[in-house]
């Protein structure tokens, strides 16, 4: 069976496992999926909590899918799969051996990253294709040194951005990494003028929709990172940053020691893909490291989700030689069990416990709704995860306007669950549901 071949069956079985599972398991979709469907219903440049992109996506396959479920665990793992194999073709490059180029692919399925969280999509999740994009058309850049790969470059750094800003720390690590070949090789690439070009371009829109906002996506994420500042956070955040990586990266590192017969680390500071390797995996992790050590900044770890993602490159790019066909049995065997292991954890945990948010009767309450209000409702207030549900259930699909008090023709959500119904004359045709 060919390399390529065997990359298909795998990315089909996990495509269709993935979305298989939570669809047969989950009664209700996950908060961030619900939260994104909430903000693609009444589009803008931007949201509270994060830039527009992943509402895009979401709410492209509601044009085509509606609220069905599956449609968005499928859009999950299509990003999730499409990423698998840009990493696999950008592998190719590297690799003395291109049948090695499987594993960079199999050794991501001991991170649970891109296995167990990746029904919910997510801004996390959002980033994977663009975060591949940006590292493969990166080195396109530095072999080929075309026009056409500065420019998709550009795009795909603006559309990894408008994802989520920690992007930000692929697009530095990169940079620095461009900006040291230049000055080692005394020349300037005026080509990557277009890249800041289309970069800038992509993002003005956001940026302006974010002054006019007050900043409030950038305010939201900085107190994600913890509002209680000590001294010792400096200290005790970047060590749980570090424990938490370890325990992350175990099976991984249980898989990679597998695949290689021998330990034997040799680095060529003058190799360039060996610098450019090291800067486009380590260098994003290494920059947010320091980030929680200046800042005393408390680091969630769903936060790296896009920053593992060439690590199994970066293994068998550096142990190519030390990988022995003969010895991949054990390999294989605990990739397989890995394999069947998460997917049935899934299923397991999302029936057997009901105080999930994917338990949540999101159809259900949206059906009740329903045989109690005679009009459409054409917009929706409440916070996303209530309010969002039934702009997702509700068949009128209300758009989301976040906490608005009062409008016209629309269902003002106030607690759940719903028990009395109350027509605010204030409010022609809007509902308001108090609990």
């Amino acid at each position: 069976m060919s390399e390529n071949k065997k990359l298909f069956i795998f990315l089909s079985t996990h495509l269709i496992i993935w979305t298989l599972i939570p669809s047969l398991s989950n009664q209700n979709l996950p908060l961030d999926t619900i939260e994104a469907l909430a903000w693609g219903s009444n589009m803008d440049w931007g949201f509270n909590k994060h830039p527009p992109m992943s509402a895009i996506a979401v709410e492209l396959f509601y044009l085509l899918f509606g609220s069905q479920d599956w449609a968005y665990y499928l859009l999950s793992q299509l990003f999730v799969i499409f990423s698998f194999y840009i990493v696999y073709i950008f592998s190719k490059q590297f690799l003395k051996k291109e049948q090695n180029a499987i594993f960079c692919v199999l050794l991501l399925e001991g991170i649970f990253f891109y296995n167990f969280t990746t029904p919910e999509f997510n801004v996390n999740i959002c980033q994977l294709p663009f975060w591949a994009l940006c590292i493969h058309y990166c080195w396109k850049c530095v072999e080929n040194n075309k026009i056409q790969n500065y420019f998709l470059l550009g795009v795909f750094a603006a559309f990894g951005f408008l994802s989520k800003y920690l992007f930000a720390y692929l697009i530095l690590a990169l940079g620095f990494f461009l900006i040291v070949l230049m000055f080692k090789e005394k020349k300037f690439k005026y080509k990557l003028i277009v890249t800041i070009l289309v970069f800038a371009v992509t993002i003005l829109p956001h940026l302006i929709w974010l002054n006019e906002n007050n900043y409030i996506t950038i305010i939201y994420g900085i107190n994600r990172t913890g509002n209680d500042y000590h001294l010792l956070n400096h200290l005790i955040n970047p060590v749980m940053f570090l424990v938490k990586q370890l325990g992350l990266l175990i099976f991984f590192l249980i898989l990679s020691f597998l695949l290689i017969s021998k330990i034997k680390l040799k680095i060529n500071a003058n190799n360039q893909k060996t610098i450019f390797l090291l800067l486009s995996t380590i260098g994003p992790v290494a920059l947010l490291f320091l980030t929680s050590v200046v800042m005393g900044a408390k680091i969630k770890t769903m936060w790296l989700t896009p920053f593992y993602l060439f690590f199994g490159v970066l293994v068998v790019y550096l142990y190519e030689e030390y990988i022995n066909p003969s010895k991949q049995s054990n390999f294989i065997k605990l990739f397989t069990i890995l394999f069947v292991l998460t997917p049935v954890i899934y299923f397991y945990i999302s029936v057997s416990k009901d105080s999930k948010r994917t338990s949540y009767p999101g159809k259900q309450i949206a059906h009740f709704i329903e045989t109690k209000i005679s009009n459409s409702s054409t917009l929706i207030s409440g916070d996303e995860w209530h309010a969002g549900n039934l702009s997702y259930h509700l068949k009128s699909r209300p758009k989301w306007v976040g906490y608005k008090k009062t409008f016209n023709n629309g269902i003002c959500f106030a607690e759940f669950p719903p028990v009395e119904f109350k027509t605010k004359k204030a409010e022609k045709n809007a509902i308001c549901l108090d609990k």
